[in-house]
């Protein structure tokens, strides 16, 4: 085993984690320009802290003003602190020959679960604090109807009637109308447009590339490293680890859905949000120091955060339940 290998491996762990483009939706986000606070390095309590300032500088724009003296807007300014989350692997045996040589085909074949682990952790964990916690004036969440607006349906007589949703068991399938409902919010709040992203869902981008007439082809089509499609003023993209919503409400992180809960598809617009990356810390036991196991243990600690500047311009579009 080489002298270095500690050092190799983790350099390489870092590189990984935060090049490995797994949430090609987070990109462009800003990383917040602070120092990271390492507060009880190498401990169980080990945190990984910045202090960003918090401006609130609301200024009402005077068009044609004959009216003296201005009126005074009031400008706040002050910092909070912030805890990165802190993600952790578990221990994992290394043999000698595993670790033999400190190329990084054999560091990522070592470590490849591990990091893999952590990025999805740490995507999942993102798109959750990024998406609403609830419905709001500036953070819309809207449901599924099932109805094009566009398609006419007739009774035997040839006269029209209402539509019926369109249906997947007791959930309500996602239409290119609900973007639209979707966009018409955004509209309503003044959301710059360009920047604004929707993330679709599993269930939401499976319901479009069924309505091959506006989508199949464009989603079928689609794939990593090519621009993302624009539908409705969004740029869209697909993550499987959306948060799960019980109606209009998020669930908290983690918690198993009941029947009705489903996953939802969450919108953002891109310069509210910001991320931070902390620090990488890996932690390893050579084999000589472990006769039992007579193989390398090694473990790492990640630490990562995207969460919204403000709690608006974010909005999400729920599948509407109907009980059996």
């Amino acid at each position: 085993m080489p002298a270095n290998f500690p050092e190799m491996w983790v350099n390489r762990v870092e590189t990984n984690l935060t090049s490995q483009d797994q949430a090609p939706w987070l990109a462009g986000v800003v990383e917040i320009d602070t120092s990271v606070i390492e507060v009880g390095s190498g401990s169980a309590s080990e945190q990984n802290l910045i202090h960003i300032p918090v401006t609130d500088f609301d200024i009402d724009i005077l068009f044609n003003n004959t009216v003296y003296p201005l009126p005074i807007s009031a400008y706040g300014d002050s910092s909070v602190t912030l805890q990165l989350d802190k993600l952790q692997t578990p221990q994992v045996p290394i043999s000698d020959d595993q670790a033999s040589g400190a190329s990084y085909k054999r560091i990522d074949a070592a470590t490849y679960l591990m990091t893999r682990a952590m990025l999805i952790a740490k995507y999942k964990k993102a798109i959750y604090m990024i998406a609403p916690a609830a419905n709001g004036a500036f953070t819309p969440v809207v449901s599924t109807t099932g109805i094009h607006k566009d398609r006419v349906v007739h009774d035997g007589a040839g006269a029209p009637v209402a539509d019926t949703p369109l249906m997947d068991g007791p959930r309500v399938i996602f239409v290119y109308d609900d973007i639209v409902a979707l966009k018409k919010k955004f509209d309503d709040m003044e959301v710059p447009e360009d920047g604004r992203r929707l993330v679709l869902c599993s269930d939401h981008w499976n319901d479009l590339l069924l309505d091959r007439k506006r989508f199949g082809d464009m989603f079928s089509n689609y794939k990593t490293g090519m621009p993302a499609p624009m539908v409705g003023g969004f740029e869209i993209f697909q993550y499987t680890g959306n948060p799960y919503y019980n109606g209009t409400n998020k669930l908290a992180f983690g918690a198993v859905p009941a029947a009705g809960q489903y996953k939802a598809s969450v919108a953002f617009y891109v310069p509210n949000i910001a991320k931070k990356t902390g620090y990488t810390r890996q932690y390893f036991l050579p084999s000589t120091l472990n006769p039992a196991g007579q193989s390398n243990i090694v473990s790492y600690r990640h630490y990562f955060m995207a969460v919204p500047k403000r709690a608006k311009y974010l909005g999400a579009i729920v599948s509407a339940y109907v009980a059996p």
